[in-house]
Order: C-alpha cells, then sequence, then structure tokens
C-alpha cells in the first residue's frame, strides 16, 4: 500500500508543479464545499450520522501525520481517541478507516456488495497489471474464475493433499540445514530467515511449475539468474516497489503532472518481473508441448482455462509464487522469535509435543492434537499481523457501516493491524499470550479467530496452507531444538515492507534437544 511517508519530499521535488496547482485551489474549494453541502443534506434525508473526521490541514488533509510507511500503527493510535471507524482525508482523497473487528466484518461480509471494488495506487496498477490477480481484482468473472483455478489446484484441502510431499521435503532440508549449521558453526547464532525463506520459496515454484528452479535464462536481461536472484526480482522487489510513494494518488487532479523517478523505477520492476516469468514460462511450455505432465499450477491453468490470455497466466502464476513465498515466512519468524524470547512457553509447546509425539517426529496430523502449537500460531498472526492493512476498497453505491453513512465514492481502508491490537476485544494487546486462545470459546481449528485472513468472500485463500506449514515448521524446529535470542536481539522488533518483515532477521543460538 502507498502511503505518505516521503510526500513533503514530492512537493520539494515538483515546486513548479505545485505552484500552478495553487491556482486552481480556489475552484477546489469551492466545488468542496458545495459537494459537502449535498452530502450533508443527503446524510440529513436518511437520518444517520456522518463519519468522525480526524482534523487536518487544507489541500493535505492528514498526510503530513502519516510520517512512516506504516500507517496502520498511526490509525490504530487514533483509533484509541477517535473510535474504531472514522474519517481522514488523504490530499484530496477521503478515507474511511475501519479499526475493529465487528465494522471490519460488517464492511467485508454483510456490505460487500456495496464495497468489492478495489482502489489501487500507482504502483499497485502496475505490479498487479492492472489488478490481473486474484487478490486484487475487483469482484467480477474474471476473479470467481480466478479464484476457483487457484482453490482447485494450490490453496483448496485437496490441492494440499496432493502438495504434501514438498511440504514434507521441506521440513526435512530445514532440519538438516539447521544441524548442518550447529556441525560447522556451534558458536555462531544462525540467521533463521536465509534458511527458511528459501526452502518456503522452493514450495512456492514446486506448487507454481512443479519443480523448484534453481537457475533460468532470461534472454531479455542476456544472463542466467540464480535462484537467490529469481527470489530478489519475483519476490522482493515487488514487495519494497508496492510501498513506493507516488504523490499523485493523493492528488488525482494533478496525475498530468509527471513523476518519472517512480515511473521508471516501477516499470522497471515490472519489467524485469515479466521478463523473469516469460523465460520461467517458456520452458513449462516447451515441457507441456512434449508431453510431459506435473502436478501444477501452470499446467492447470493451460489446460482448464481456455479464457485467459497467456500473460493473466503468467501474472497469476506469479500470484502464487509470491503469496505463498512471503506471508507464511514472516509468521514463522516472528512465532520463533516469540519462543526463543520466552523460554518458558517454548518448554510448554516442547512438552506437549512430547506428549503428543513422543520419539516420532511431529506431522501436519499432529497439529489439531496440539492446542498449544495452534494458539502460538494464532496469537502471533494477531500480534505480528503478516498483512496489516488490505487494499483499498471503494465504495460504488451509498451504504452503512457501524452505524455511520458512507456515500459512493468513499474509499475504505480495513486496519487488520488495528482489529488485531484492539483494546476492547483484546487484554494486553501488545503482549504476545498464546494462551489467550485455549479459552473453550476458541475452535482450535478454526482459521478465523483473528482478522489476520481478512472475513467474507475476499478471505484469504491461502490460510489453510499457511496453517499446514508455519504450524509443523514451528512443532519441528521446537522439538529438534532449544531455541535463544542472539545477544541484542530481543530489541529487534521494528517492522518492514508492505508485509511485516521483521526489520533484522531473526538471529538465534541454537542446540539439538537431544
Amino acid at each position: 500500500m502507498a502511503t505518505s511517508g516521503c510526500i513533503s519530499q514530492a512537493f520539494l521535488t515538483v515546486p513548479f508543479a505545485f505552484s500552478i496547482a495553487l491556482g486552481c485551489l480556489s475552484l477546489l474549494f469551492l466545488l468542496f464545499f458545495i459537494k459537502n453541502s449535498k452530502f450533508t443534506r443527503k446524510m440529513e434525508s436518511i437520518n444517520l450520522p456522518s463519519v468522525p473526521e480526524i482534523p487536518g490541514l487544507p489541500v493535505i488533509g492528514n498526510l503530513l501525520q502519516l510520517k512512516e510507511k506504516k500507517p496502520y500503527m498511526t490509525f490504530t493510535k487514533w483509533a484509541e481517541k477517535y473510535g474504531p471507524i472514522y474519517s481522514i482525508r488523504t490530499g484530496a482523497s477521503p478515507v474511511i478507516v475501519l479499526n475493529s473487528a465487528d465494522v471490519a466484518k460488517e464492511a467485508m461480509v454483510t456490505r460487500y456488495s456495496s464495497i468489492s471494488t478495489r482502489k489501487l495506487s500507482n504502483a499497485l496498477k502496475i505490479l498487479t497489471a492492472d489488478k490481473c490477480m486474484v487478490a486484487t481484482s475487483d469482484y467480477g468473472e474474471f476473479h470467481k474464475l480466478a479464484k476457483r483455478c487457484i482453490l482447485s489446484n494450490v490453496l483448496g484441502s485437496n490441492a494440499q493433499k496432493r502438495h504434501r510431499p514438498y511440504r514434507d521435503t521441506m521440513m526435512e532440508n530445514l532440519s538438516s540445514q539447521f544441524n548442518a549449521h550447529i556441525k560447522n558453526h556451534p558458536l555462531e547464532a544462525v540467521n533463521f530467515r536465509k534458511i527458511f525463506e528459501f526452502e518456503l520459496f522452493g514450495v512456492a515454484m514446486k506448487e507454481a511449475l512443479g519443480r523448484d528452479v534453481e537457475s533460468v535464462y532470461v534472454k531479455e536481461l542476456g544472463t542466467s539468474l540464480s535462484k537467490e536472484e529469481i527470489h530478489r526480482i519475483l519476490v522482493t522487489d515487488m514487495l519494497e516497489g508496492a510501498i513506493e510513494v507516488d504523490w499523485r494518488d493523493f492528488f488525482p487532479y494533478l496525475k498530468w503532472i509527471p513523476n518519472k523517478s517512480i515511473e521508471m523505477k516501477i516499470q522497471r520492476l515490472s519489467s524485469r518481473r515479466h521478463a523473469v516469468m516469460n523465460a520461467l514460462m517458456s520452458e513449462e511450455k516447451k515441457r507441456i508441448a512434449s508431453g510431459e505432465e506435473r502436478n501444477c499450477y501452470v499446467d492447470f491453468l493451460q489446460s482448464e482455462s481456455k479464457s485467459l490470455t497467456d500473460h493473466q497466466i503468467s501474472m497469476l502464476v506469479w500470484e502464487t509464487i509470491i503469496e505463498a513465498a512471503d506471508t507464511t515466512l514472516v509468521t514463522t519468524e516472528w512465532a520463533l522469535y516469540e519462543l526463543a524470547k520466552d523460554p518458558t512457553r517454548q518448554d510448554l509447546l516442547f512438552q506437549e509435543i512430547q506428549t503428543v509425539c513422543g520419539s516420532n517426529k511431529i506431522t501436519e496430523e499432529n497439529i489439531a492434537q496440539i492446542p498449544y502449537l495452534t494458539a502460538v500460531f494464532h496469537e502471533t498472526l494477531r500480534k505480528h499481523s503478516p498483512s496489516p492493512m488490505v487494499p483499498l476498497r471503494f465504495a460504488h453505491e451509498d451504504t452503512e457501516i457501524g452505524g455511520y453513512f458512507i456515500p459512493a465514492g468513499s474509499q475504505i481502508a480495513i486496519n487488520i493491524y488495528g482489529c488485531n491490537m484492539d483494546k476492547r476485544q483484546w487484554e494486553y494487546p501488545n503482549v504476545w499470550k498464546p494462551e489467550r486462545f485455549l479459552d473453550s470459546k476458541y475452535d482450535p481449528m478454526d482459521m478465523y479467530k483473528t482478522m489476520a485472513f481478512g472475513a467474507g468472500k475476499r478471505a484469504c485463500a491461502g490460510s489453510l496452507q499457511a496453517m499446514l506449514i508455519a504450524c509443523t515448521a514451528i512443532g519441528r524446529l521446537v522439538q529438534e531444538f532449544e531455541w535463544r535470542l542472539r545477544d541484542g536481539e530481543e530489541d529487534n522488533v521494528d517492522y518492514l515492507g508492505l508485509t511485516t518483515h521483521k526489520l533484522h532477521p531473526l538471529r538465534a543460538h541454537i542446540r539439538p534437544r537431544n
């Protein structure tokens, strides 16, 4: 999601444009007051109050109050003062922010038909090929077709059974690599992310392409890329590009003014992604033409979805790669961090695993038998929401949320992080406390204890896979190794990026349990 952290700097780079824009402000103010007057009369006619508005500055609204690329934290602080639903202005655009599970679920479920359209930043429009993804597309025929495909072949329960060998191999590889670290570097802290990230990326590539790609020649780039370079272009660069600020997102009436630096950067990232996907898809097309079949997404799309273009298929295959390779890493890394910081809770989890598994390795079948493991998973999702905000939605007709009138044209921001840190719902929300999910009111296998996976028709399709990978990995790594944070690591708690990546990779000292 684009944020406003660099908006003041953006103004400094285009002083001439801003001077021209000032000449139009009087007209804009007049139009605003006319529109506001019409809105007030309409609101009064239906007898609903307006959404509370946070005071801001003329023209730029609340942009300068959003100083960092983590608006969800600022929104959560404002919710404590202004309540769970309020309105802000980001330049010319009013945005209604939802910060509690009740109003978020009302918007996502009850009012879904009125606000099912996505509102994307300029960067996301380019990076998603103008909504050519399940996660960012508007609700319509393309979305329904693409979601059926991804559930049928990648993320649904039957697909998860077919892909089980990929996950089992991943767990064995993790165990081997962490044991190798202990053998070769017994006194050094292990970089958890470096090992886990590429094993998870391997699973994503197998699901998408039927193989773990170690290298590929990319004609447009004139070179062969390693697995690490492929990951950088397909995953890391995309996540970094998605939060680039284009000040024109906030002032659409000035979109005619060029912003070359941002445009060139995002187009470059998109072109490199497109080149790598073309190279990968070209190899898979040759394989399919030769008659070789694999249990993977690209084969399914090529055979089952004749209405999709090659570009749409490429984007949908890429979507499974980036989504499988990121948020599950975020959750697992934060869970291991919290357990390594808290030896008592780590030992409690270890004892429960021993009671259920004994000398056998923990498997996916054991997850439902170890309530504390799923409690660790859900508490980590709550405190460290992997996707703290969802892409903006757009109200295409008048509606109501939380007892307030929401006029057509409103942008809706759903603050998942704020919902999961709401003091009215969660006792001591800033404390990582898995025990809260051992309460009998929670079904151990319910995916939606928090707002981390969303709700309604746009709920996260990958929730089952995320739980299977994260819970099995957490359980296996605690079963085999004792984790302790490296000195100074406890203070490394900041977030980075579109998803809540740990700013600094987890580094911990590990030793074998036996």
